[in-house]
């Protein structure tokens, strides 16, 4: 179900929803957290979509800010989405013009959901700093997505100056697997220790930057990053050893290669993952990364960012 609530205030959209839940019965019950998804109108159905989708797993409050244009005159449009069009939550999308257009606490205080977290998510466009933005203030996690941002590695930069617990970035996130697999590679392997590390992938990958700046600081051994310029996110990590290099490669989508010494090449899942796995596995905690803290903070600084070409190695 959707409703239209057009020139509107937050008055009347909090009795509107309250009116559908007396109608509904059960609309909002159950709910575990407030998501508010700060973005520009018409790029907020995509964020709409993976927030509806990690949903099912976190069921929550989508509150969407969507900035409509400050130069027209002040309004609030509203769109209240229920039922199959909300997935497992409950969707209010803000359409403000004018003053109304700005992030502000105000607009949202009176639909968050009571004694619930507050999870902050800039998709686009992340700001300068993301904790004291008025929504920033309240939220207990706060993502941004620097893959988003017109450069990234300056986006990874302001995130590294302006950090604090709670802060997260989705280019992290999209680590996970490969962090997984590295990490059970290296407890298997035997204790030849790692004496230089490479990590190939897109110039322009946020990701890529992480990845280097975590394998810095957990083997505190010299990382370089080889440029991939025909790719997009990360394609390889070779991990040199006096006893034989490691090296995890993957040329598609889904399946990379493991090599190892003395041992045949392994085929291992390794998919890409997406916007609402990478969403519901934020939403999954509610307190701070602290390993990220630590790459963003401590890590990448000490990563050489001068990106190499493969013929360059």
């Amino acid at each position: 179900m959707i409703v239209d609530l057009p020139d509107t205030t937050t008055s009347k959209i909090s009795k509107k929803i309250t009116s559908l839940r007396e109608q509904g019965g059960v609309i909002a019950l159950g709910r575990v957290l407030t998501l508010v998804v700060v973005t520009r109108s018409g790029l907020e159905e995509e964020a709409i979509e993976a927030a509806n989708e990690a949903s099912r797993e976190h069921p929550c409050r989508i509150i969407v800010l969507a900035d409509a244009g400050q130069s027209a005159p002040d309004r609030l449009d509203a769109q209240i989405r229920v039922g199959g069009d909300a997935g497992a939550s409950e969707v209010i999308v803000l359409r403000g013009y004018g003053e109304l257009a700005h992030e502000s606490e105000s607009l949202v205080a009176a639909l968050l959901l009571p004694d619930a977290p507050i999870v902050a998510w800039w998709p686009h466009g992340a700001p300068e700093n993301a904790c004291e933005t008025s929504v920033g203030r309240i939220a207990h996690r706060r993502i941004t997505d620097s893959a988003n941002e017109s450069d990234p590695q300056a986006a990874l930069e302001n995130i590294r100056a302006t950090y604090k617990a709670g802060d997260t970035d989705l280019a992290w996130t999209r680590l996970t697997n490969w962090r997984i697999q590295l990490a059970a590679v290296l407890d298997q392997v035997d204790s030849s220790p790692v004496t230089a590390v490479a990590v190939e992938g897109a110039s322009d990958s946020p990701s890529t930057i992480l990845l280097a700046a975590w394998l810095t600081l957990a083997l505190d051994a010299p990382v370089t990053i080889v440029a991939d310029p025909a790719g997009t996110g990360i394609r390889r990590v070779r991990l040199t050893r006096h006893t034989g290099d490691v090296q995890l490669f993957r040329p598609g989508l889904s399946v990379a290669e493991l090599t190892q010494p003395g041992q045949p090449a392994q085929r291992i899942s390794l998919p890409r993952r997406s916007l609402k796995d990478c969403l519901a596995e934020e939403l999954r905690r509610l307190d701070p990364d602290e390993v990220f803290g630590e790459v963003i903070t401590i890590g990448l600084p000490r990563t050489n960012l001068r990106s190499v070409r493969p013929s360059e190695r």
